[in-house]
């Protein structure tokens, strides 16, 4: 700035007309220019950079800058808001008085709210939650909606599935507290009658029985459990009668879904679902809200009854088919196999290895109260393979002469953990110890994006009776006031002490579980 105020003033001093005088002149213009500039730098520069204060003067003048903007700043209520919206929008259109629109606006605040009946789930909320993998029924996931695992440790999730449940039964008393949270029902003979007081029809007879069969344990197994709901629910859609008008498969996918929902509702209050019959539900609930609009009804459902045959032959049959191949190719002569419990595609893995011939010992661990090891014994030993057989508190005495370990699986976490019989977790930590390969056998329609740490949040509760049914002297416990019986179904086995994962996919690590169910999302129920 001083700089050009010297030029200024000595080309001031020169000739009027001269050439210096013409430089002058523009330099004045120019001068009147940067003059403007000064003082709107000086008008908004802010006072607590300059340099000639100190630190405390500047945050000083700092403050009582920002209070006198604030100051400046109206303060408006929502309502004021909303009523300058409503002039804008309305000096925007043209159309209509600011008062008038204002007043419609406050109208449609005040009139009650229609509260959405499950008798009109839209068609695309459907597409949308059989899209998504946390949901089946379109709600929040862990709120207790039809098909879906729920959050057992959530009170709210907890009182809301209650309320839904097609069937009301009564609940333990006597539970241990850290287990609480997980429902676990009195055996309760007056269930059939129950159901047969019911007014309304709104459940068919296969799925009542279904629901029977499955509290009474009668159907066990995730593959078997899973491919009967399928074959009832095929059953419930050839028997289905739509309302009136309603003539196309457009139609038949609105009303369908909200047809099964009181229907899963009821085999989840017989027995939890797994976590592969959530996924068949999700895949069934995508292919009802995908229905072709242009088929006629029959052809709907038709069609629906083709893709569920579809899906227990791709993803029940011929995946335990190719597993049992790639297990038998991993088992070699004079190979010492252990299971435990029973799985049917490691069962159907050890008799397609007898039957190519191969010469190997398996070793058969079962634990109370099922007792599910006999059941592999009797068939594998009729087939010819050398058993032994002992209880899971001799794992350790025999795991020495064990070459490799095959698993079954109630399901494949997103983090490699897997979910499968209680008492699975500790032959695979004792395989470890012994550095023995543990082979996990399990279908892809099982995998799951749920992440679990322990089996404590989730998992379920069977009947303490059972475990009494041997031994008189805790025949009363109940009547003990500080004994209480867990029975566990499930346990969690970490994905540290997994080698392999054997699916129809072929060989996979745990870690690649995650790979599996982005890859096949769309062809799958994953």
């Amino acid at each position: 700035w001083s700089s050009l105020d010297l030029c200024w003033k000595s080309l001031n001093m020169a000739a009027p007309g001269s050439d210096i005088q013409s430089i002058a002149d523009m330099l004045d213009k120019q001068g009147s220019q940067v003059q403007t500039l000064r003082v709107s730098f000086a008008e908004n520069s802010d006072p607590s950079q300059d340099a000639t204060l100190s630190k405390a003067e500047r945050k000083a003048l700092w403050e009582a800058q920002n209070a006198q903007k604030a100051g400046e700043k109206q303060k408006l209520s929502k309502a004021e808001r909303r009523e300058i919206q409503e002039k804008q929008r309305a000096a925007k259109t043209g159309t209509e008085e600011p008062e008038q629109q204002a007043a419609a606006a406050k109208q449609k605040e005040a009139a009650p709210k229609p509260v959405k009946s499950e008798n009109q789930t839209p068609n695309v909320q459907s597409a949308k939650s059989a899209q998504q993998g946390d949901t089946v029924s379109g709600n929040a996931p862990g709120k207790g909606s039809a098909g879906t695992r729920l959050q057992h440790d959530d009170p709210k999730a907890m009182a809301k599935a209650k309320r839904n449940q097609a069937l009301h039964r009564t609940e333990m008393q006597k539970k241990v507290p850290w287990f609480s949270h997980l429902p676990q029902y009195e055996r309760e003979a007056s269930l059939s009658a129950q159901l047969a007081e019911r007014t309304d029809n709104d459940i068919h007879p296969e799925v009542l029985k279904l629901g029977l069969k499955l509290a009474d344990w009668m159907i066990v197994g995730g593959n078997a459990r899973t491919e009967a709901m399928l074959r009832a629910f095929s059953k419930v859609i050839m028997d289905y009668n739509p309302p009136k008008d309603h003539e196309t498969g457009a139609d038949m996918s609105r009303h369908l879904d909200t047809r099964l929902k009181p229907m899963i509702s009821y085999l989840v209050a017989c027995r939890p679902l797994c976590i592969g019959m959530g996924n068949a539900i999700r895949w069934l609930k995508g292919k009802i809200a995908h229905l072709p609009p242009t088929l006629s009804l029959e052809d709907a459902k038709q069609h629906l009854q083709e893709q569920m045959e579809g899906y227990v032959t791709e993803k029940i049959v011929f995946a335990d088919r190719i597993i049992s191949k790639h297990a038998a190719a991993k088992i070699n002569n004079n190979d010492v196999i252990l299971v435990y419990a029973r799985s049917m595609a490691v069962e159907a893995a050890i008799l397609r290895a007898r039957k190519e011939g191969t010469s190997f010992r398996v070793i058969v661990v079962d634990s109370r109260p099922k007792m599910e090891g006999k059941k592999l014994l009797d068939t594998i030993s009729a087939a010819g393979v050398t058993c032994t057989y002992i209880m899971i508190n001799s794992l350790s005495f025999v795991m020495k002469e064990v070459t490799k370990v095959f698993l079954g699986a109630s399901a494949m976490l997103a983090n490699g953990n897997v979910i499968s019989r209680v008492g699975t977790a500790s032959v695979a930590m004792m395989a470890r110890q012994y550095n023995v390969p543990v082979l996990v056998c399990c279908e892809t329609y099982k995998f799951s994006e749920k992440v679990m740490l322990d089996s404590i949040c989730t998992n379920e509760l069977g009947d303490p009776d059972e475990l009494v049914a041997s031994n008189n002297t805790l025949a009363d416990w109940r009547d003990v006031k500080d004994m209480k019986l867990l029975n566990l179904v499930y346990d969690l086995t970490p994905a540290e002490s997994l080698t392999l994962v054997i699916t129809e996919l072929g060989y996979l690590p745990p870690s690649s579980v995650p790979v599996v169910i982005r890859e096949y999302r769309k062809e799958v129920t994953l």
